[in-house]
């Protein structure tokens, strides 16, 4: 799940077509669980995805294969900020999870359900509208409305 095209550089970014690519391996891995009815798809998603949230680009397989296949597209390509994505993937993390375990209990209509709604979301995000993204502005609103901009450096000396 991710983020529209932009026109911006944001230093250290996750590149565009890295993006993309991403959105297309979640779309497609679903697709192929689905078809095949075989959930061990959509744990090796939630495994590959689980590791961008943890470790960042670097935990990232889609962008370690990605950088090196796309390293043409993405010389001059915008990107997306890095907290952006990463707020992106763990939601479709913890839906893939839960998918995970409602396969465990005996229960895949839910799981592929899941997994559909993490599906959907990455299939908007590459017609254009990033639900994930969504989700992160009105978080950040939020969070301001609540503590403030003067609140983050007194929370930071914590």
């Amino acid at each position: 799940m991710a983020a529209p095209a932009s026109t911006i550089q944001v230093p250290g970014g996750i590149p565009v077509p890295v993006v993309k690519l991403n959105q297309s391996v979640i779309v497609g891995s679903v697709i192929l669980g689905i078809i095949f009815q075989q959930p061990l798809v959509t744990t090796v998603l939630f495994l590959i995805i689980l590791g961008a949230v943890v470790f960042g680009k670097k935990g990232s397989l889609v962008f370690l294969i990605g950088s090196r296949i796309l390293a043409k597209q993405i010389e001059n390509a915008p990107t997306e900020d890095p907290r952006l994505q990463r707020f992106n993937n763990s939601i479709a993390a913890v839906l893939l999870g839960s998918a995970q375990i409602a396969f465990l209990l005996g229960v895949p209509l839910a799981g592929w359900i899941l997994s559909g709604i993490v599906a959907a979301a990455a299939t908007a995000a590459l017609s254009g509208f990033c639900v994930g993204c969504f989700l992160f502005y009105q978080f950040n609103i939020q969070r301001y409305k609540l503590f403030g901009a003067g609140n983050k450096k007194e929370a930071g000396a914590n």
